[in-house]
């Protein structure tokens, strides 16, 4: 059994972290924290910071179940955890402790809140607000997708109001990092209305929400009692949702905001006279899915077979525009525990011929299940096109992405699936990234792997790597562990994307761009 157990999760909490935008209706109509916000003026105002974000409000902003893309964004400046992750370098800092936490044995760590620190409706923040924090998540009947983040805490107990410990159920050298799953919230608000605390959120950040409309803007401004180490450096924000591609472009030209994220591939060059543009590797990937009981996916010369018959150098020229890079193991090269994979799949047709003709398969017809998100569907015409070249008749089958997962995937009824993820946004440790994938509902549910002795052998691997505190020996293991996955292919990325952000150097300053879906103003301040 894993250590590491993910536990149920609901298939609309689910999506929105797999890449699935639109999986969910946009909420209608405004969710106000405190009323419309007033003053400001274009994208360069002085006390102002406008900015582009690409998706709409989905869901609302309770950490506890908001996993969708722009929440996720929102509360990095609106709630703090005890440790948080910084979020352009990935490195832990003490946010809401006054220090980074003490380890007081193998399984224990004490923390100490920061003096002072209080929410945003001016209550202190309290270590009864930290241990709630943590309770709520782990319990199961809140089917916290969090959960799975920290199922090595055994439980978190009040020292005295201002300090907590926090036991684990085992050594897990990932822990001080992986507090920055949990943020802080007032138990005393959240237990009288959880429903309206979702919709109007109240944390410790130094940003508090003003208002929120769902497919229109959110409306932040400076929460003056923030005492902690990121300061708000504007008095408002507003974050435009533009979730049309040329709307963003035509903002920043217009200077009706001052940053975009997610810059269409085709308008890069062409904004390069006028702002900043920057590429950012990211996690982000494209993956290929088999449903591995169903013969001939059940033997992994035809799944490397399919992969090996991929043109990657054709896709990310023609349909990424250079703004990806192809997956030469589970982690792009820029992530600091990257290894090369064993078994990396460069295009090779005729080795693809090889090893289907080993498997003894012929004749072979496969429709490709793909979501519809914009790249991706400009991506797998030339995976069919690939496929069709080594004799592998395919069809396309391209749908919303809820629908994809409800009606082919849950179902069982699809046979090969190419979709984006991309769970970074949680954390950046290998642990995290490969568990999302190759732990608990994925394998079981999505590809059907999890009854097979490598997929035993996988967890037994990332098992091994957190227990142990050699930092070398635990490098050692994931690379073990992301060889046999590259061998195996049940789900394994063929393209890592790189996230394109344009700003205005003349109106923002210390921006800079993150590796995963939305921005950061932490640290950030108008020009």
């Amino acid at each position: 059994m894993s250590l590491f157990d993910p536990g149920a999760m609901e298939r609309r909490n689910f999506l929105h972290l797999v890449g699935a935008t639109g999986a969910a209706a946009a909420l209608a109509g405004s969710l106000s924290a405190c009323g419309a916000s007033s003053g400001g003026g274009g994208g360069g105002s002085s006390n102002r910071i406008e900015a582009g974000l690409s998706y709409t409000l989905s869901t609302g902003f309770d950490p506890m179940t908001a996993t969708g893309a722009l929440p996720q964004a929102a509360n990095l400046h609106i709630f703090e955890a005890l440790v948080d992750l910084d979020p352009v370098t990935r490195e832990p800092y003490a946010a809401l402790a006054a220090d980074m936490p003490e380890q007081v044995d193998d399984t224990t760590l004490r923390v100490t809140l920061r003096e002072e620190a209080a929410f945003h409706n001016g209550d202190p923040v309290a270590a009864e607000d930290v241990v709630y924090s943590f309770e709520r998540v782990l319990d199961p009947e809140n089917n916290s997708l969090m959960a799975q983040f920290i199922s090595f805490v055994e439980e978190v107990t009040e020292v005295d109001e201002s300090t907590v410990e926090i036991v684990l159920k085992h050594p897990f050298a990932l822990a001080v990092e992986r507090l920055g799953i949990i943020k802080i919230v007032p138990k005393a608000l959240v237990e009288a209305d959880q429903q309206a605390f979702d919709s109007a959120p109240v944390g410790s950040g130094p940003y508090k929400l003003v208002s929120a409309t769902a497919s229109d803007s959110i409306t932040f401004e400076r929460w003056e009692a923030y005492n902690g180490p990121r300061e708000a450096l504007a008095e408002e924000m507003v974050w435009m949702l533009l979730d049309d591609p040329s709307a963003r472009v035509t903002a920043l030209q217009s200077g009706r905001v001052s940053v975009i994220e997610d810059v269409p591939y085709l308008d890069a060059d062409a904004l390069e006279g006028t702002s900043t543009v920057e590429q950012e590797q990211s996690f982000g990937l494209l993956f290929l899915m088999f449903h591995c009981a169903e013969k001939p996916f059940d033997d992994k010369r035809v799944r490397q077979a399919l992969h090996y018959a991929i043109d990657h150098d054709k896709i990310i020229e023609t349909a990424m525009l250079g703004g990806a890079s192809a997956a030469t193991g589970f982690l792009p090269e820029t992530h600091p525990d990257y290894r090369e994979a064993a078994t990396v799949y460069r295009h090779d047709p005729d080795r693809a011929r090889e090893l289907l003709a080993e498997a003894g398969v012929e004749g072979l017809e496969i429709e490709l299940v793909a979501t519809n998100t914009g790249w991706v569907k400009d991506v797998v015409p030339l995976i069919k096109e690939s496929w069709d070249a080594v004799g592998v008749t395919t069809t396309l089958d391209i749908g919303e992405s809820g629908g994809q997962y409800a009606n082919k995937v849950e179902s069982g009824k699809f046979r090969a699936m190419v979709a984006p993820g991309d769970p970074s946004v949680f954390g950046n440790d290998v642990d995290l990234l490969l568990r999302w994938f190759y732990d608990g509902q994925w394998p079981t549910s999505y590809y059907y792997w999890s009854d097979t002795e490598e997929a035993d052998q996988v967890l037994e691997l990332l098992d091994e790597a957190v227990r142990t505190g050699d930092e070398a020996a635990r490098a050692d293991l994931w690379a073990e562990t992301i060889d046999l996955i590259a061998d195996e292919v049940p789900l394994y990325p063929i393209l890592h994307r790189k996230l394109t952000t344009a700003w205005n150097d003349d109106a923002l300053e210390g921006f800079r761009p993150i590796n995963t879906t939305g921005l950061s103003f932490l640290d950030v301040g108008p020009a």
